[in-house]
């Protein structure tokens, strides 16, 4: 499944990944590749990206937001307030404020 996590600054992440754990307002929940089409409100917590297949990822290239998980440096961390995402066609778009 592609993602893509953008900010009103700044684009965070873009690439492929295996799955993405959300902080969804009624609690976490992950998405994998074709999963159904979906659109929620994000509340605050942290977006887990795990990236285990992708061999492509340059990792000193990451935005400063986007943290690699300190026991496994393919899992990914990004720390947001609030937000939204929409699934559809296998790209998940998480707009992070």
């Amino acid at each position: 499944m592609y993602l893509e996590i953008v900010s009103p600054e700044a684009t965070l992440f873009s690439s492929e990944v295996d799955s993405v754990v959300v902080p969804g307002i009624n609690g976490e929940f992950e998405m994998l590749s074709n999963h159904a089409p979906i659109v929620s409100i994000l509340s605050e917590g942290t977006i887990r990206i795990n990236t285990h297949s992708q061999s492509h990822l340059v990792f000193d290239e990451l935005h400063e937001d986007v943290v690699p998980h300190a026991d496994d440096k393919k899992v990914l961390n990004v720390k947001i307030n609030s937000g939204t995402i929409e699934m559809k066609d296998n790209k998940l778009i998480i707009l992070a404020d």
